[in-house]
């Protein structure tokens, strides 16, 4: 199963938006029952992108992989492994090239 989670759009601040996306990380860990998690985090100015991404890295160990949208296609090894693994026969942003979205496999 694959969690969708908006932080691109809800007018958070920063800090809110990334203490946010940790606590759905962490529920969703705990819980055992996501497999990965879709974040959209938008195009706006970038500073979201930047910092989601940034603390995906941060967290290194934690996650099989951190899928970047613009990476998510038929042709990247971990994308398909993980749309595979996960179950996941359809998601309108496979194939996109979405630079708004990034993916947390578990």
């Amino acid at each position: 199963m694959m969690k969708t989670i908006d932080i691109g759009h809800r007018k958070l601040f920063l800090d809110e938006a990334i203490s946010l996306l940790e606590s759905e990380v962490s529920d969703a860990l705990y819980r055992g029952n996501v497999q990965a998690i879709k974040i959209i985090h938008g195009h706006g100015s970038g500073a979201l992108r930047r910092a989601v991404r940034e603390w995906c890295k941060n967290q290194q160990g934690r996650f099989k992989a951190i899928i970047f949208g613009e990476d998510y296609d038929m042709f990247h090894p971990e994308s398909a492994t993980m749309r595979s693994e996960c179950g996941l026969p359809y998601d309108p942003d496979f194939g996109k090239r979405n630079r708004a979205i990034t993916y947390i496999w578990f």
